[in-house]
């Protein structure tokens, strides 16, 4: 099998695939991800860790589930904990975390990069059914997406994605 695609050639992906019609860049080298909307003279910014090909694949995966009123909004307008979350907070994370992860699976197959389920919080013993529950609701979201296909904007980049590897 080829290699999978570079974080900085996934960028160039989502530039072309995105750039001009949303006007928005991904942009590699951040301590932590983060989105920034756009403001009267700049694009909207999609930060992902480092040069790390999967967080760019999983920060274009929250991108693609937020609509365009989320997209106003810094990270969204959602909450973030970094690692350190308690029990609570890990099932709540889980509950928002099984669609975008499930777009990332996608993603991960289009570019030809390994996907495995993320639980970003290794500060926490996470119990057997927890982690169970996760991956079930994971595999739900992929039987949906492969049921009733993904959303455009998903399509649009896992296509750009599967066109680059070819």
């Amino acid at each position: 099998m080829a290699m999978g695609l570079d974080a900085r050639c996934i960028e160039g992906v989502f530039s072309r695939a995105f750039a001009a019609e949303f006007n928005t860049r991904l942009v590699g080298g951040a301590d932590e991800p983060l989105y920034q909307p756009p403001t009267s003279g700049a694009p909207a910014e999609i930060y992902y860790c480092r040069d790390y090909a999967r967080s760019a694949l999983h920060e274009v995966a929250h991108w693609c589930v937020a609509g365009s009123r989320r997209r106003r909004f810094s990270d969204y307008g959602y909450w973030y904990t970094a690692d350190g979350r308690d029990t609570q907070q890990q099932a709540a994370f889980f509950c928002v975390e099984a669609k975008p992860q499930a777009l990332e699976s996608f993603f991960c197959a289009a570019a030809g990069i390994a996907f495995a389920p993320s639980l970003d919080n290794l500060s926490l013993e996470i119990s057997a059914a927890m982690l169970e529950q996760f991956q079930n609701q994971l595999r739900r979201e992929q039987a949906r997406f492969n049921n009733h296909g993904l959303p455009f904007r998903a399509a649009r980049f896992a296509q750009a994605l599967r066109k680059a590897r070819a």
